[in-house]
This record gives C-alpha cells, sequence and structure tokens, in this order.
C-alpha cells in the first residue's frame, strides 16, 4: 500500500524549503501556547459525559486551586511528542535549524554546516528514553478509549452526537500516532534477525509487517491527531461557554 505522506509530500517539495520549518515553528507555538493558557487560565474541560483529552485520566490535584491538574497528565505525552523520532526531525530543523533542510540548495543557505550537527548529545540525550514515554502514553490511551466508549453514552443509553464522533476521531488518530511508533516497530521486529530462531517469531514477523504499514503514515498522523487533540478541546470548551450545543445524530 502506497504512503499517503509520499503522495502528500510531493506537491510541498515544490515550496521552497524554508517553507517547511516555518510552517512547524508556527503551527508547534500555537499549540503549546494554546495548550498553557487553557490548562492555566481556564476551568477543567469537561462537559455532560465529555472530558478533554487533555485531562484524562482525571486526578484530584493537592495543588492551589490556580494551577491546573492537567499538569499531572500533559508531561507524558508530552514527552512522548517531544522525543518522537519524526518531531525530534521537525522541531530540530523549525526551532534550531539544526540542519533546517537537507536540499542542496537549502544546504548552500545554512547558519551552519551539516557537519557540526550534534545530533542526540548534550541536552538531547534525553530524546533516548523516548520508548518509555511511549509506554506510559499507551496506559492514556487506554483511559481516552474508555473517555470515547463513555461519550457514546450520554445519560446511561447509547447514543451517537458530534461530540461523541469528534472523541471517536481523536481517539483513533491517537492510536494510529502511537501504534505508527519507529520505536514500537523496533521492540516488535526490527531488532530481530532471525524470525524462525525466536519464540513466536511468525507473531511478530506479522506484526512487524503490519506496524511497517502504519510506520510509512507516522508523520502524517503525528499532524492529524495533534490537530485532533486540539479540536477535541475547543469543542468542548465551545459548549461550555453555551456558543455551540452537541448536535444529536442518533
Amino acid at each position: 500500500m502506497a504512503s499517503i505522506t509520499a503522495a502528500i509530500k510531493k506537491p510541498i517539495q515544490r515550496l521552497p524549503w524554508w517553507v517547511g520549518p516555518i510552517t512547524v515553528t508556527a503551527v508547534l507555538t500555537g499549540f503549546g501556547i494554546y495548550t498553557m493558557v487553557a490548562v492555566l487560565f481556564f476551568d477543567r474541560g469537561e462537559y455532560a459525559n465529555y472530558l478533554s483529552p487533555f485531562y484524562s485520566p482525571p486526578v484530584n490535584s493537592p495543588l492551589p486551586a490556580w494551577l491546573s491538574p492537567a499538569i499531572f497528565v500533559l508531561w507524558l505525552p508530552l514527552g512522548f511528542r517531544a522525543t518522537c523520532y519524526y518531531y525530534r526531525k521537525a522541531y530540530y530543523r523549525a526551532f534550531f535549524w539544526d540542519p533546517p533542510a537537507c536540499s542542496s540548495k537549502a544546504q548552500q543557505r545554512e547558519p551552519r554546516s551539516t557537519e557540526n550537527y550534534r545530533g542526540e548529545r548534550n541536552l538531547f540525550v534525553w530524546n533516548n528514553i523516548h520508548r518509555y514515554f511511549m509506554y506510559g502514553s499507551f496506559v492514556l490511551l487506554i483511559f481516552l478509549t474508555i473517555d470515547t466508549v463513555r461519550a457514546f453514552l450520554p445519560e446511561g443509553s447509547f447514543g451517537i452526537t458530534l461530540g461523541s464522533l469528534i472523541f471517536l476521531v481523536n481517539v483513533t488518530l491517537l492510536w494510529s500516532y502511537s501504534l505508527s511508533c519507529h520505536s514500537l516497530r523496533h521492540i516488535v521486529g526490527g531488532r530481530v534477525d532471525c524470525y524462525s530462531c525466536v519464540t513466536g517469531g511468525n507473531a511478530r514477523r506479522k506484526a512487524y509487517s503490519w506496524l511497517s504499514v502504519l510506520n510509512q503514515n507516522h508523520a502524517l498522523f503525528a499532524w492529524l491527531s495533534l490537530f485532533s487533540l486540539l479540536i477535541t478541546d475547543i469543542y468542548i470548551r465551545l459548549l461550555l461557554a453555551g456558543a455551540v450545543t452537541d448536535l444529536r445524530i442518533l
């Protein structure tokens, strides 16, 4: 199956090399500002049977009322994304321009030579704990999946609303992003040289092949899941503000 990401890249590659880094900088900065403002200066995003993914699982905070309990939750998905192999490439180029791009034209304009690229040393050696953030993120995904099931149970009975569909799309994209992780793919079968020589080798081979298909679109899932998180939280806050009503479909 052809990679969706590869198909999207073709028209993007015709743009000037600096468009990518600047766009990434703007999107990640905007997402960071929104998240900080939402969790620090507004009430918890909870409406009826909807709980914002920024606050799941819910935590009873022993801290002062002005300090959001989301800080007990957000550090885990934030660490998972910050140490993600794809996001590392994205923000190294976008924020540090180290290097900003890899094309020959871009290299001629780089402020620093790629020979001086420091990689995962010094401060960024902490990126090597990515797999541990991944383990924790799967625990959070279980809670988010439960929240999605609850979104389909308004007033205790099954129903389909616009909000429940937003939750479903969000959790599907989050699972897709996590399951397409390079680290998970390596753990499942990437480090195996001989599948017939290890226990469960055939199952690991099949799982590795399936995860490899997902992995082709890891970058796409990374961005779509970021926007779905944002949309889910915004929708809940619009409901809380009375700006919109939750459309009942079934």
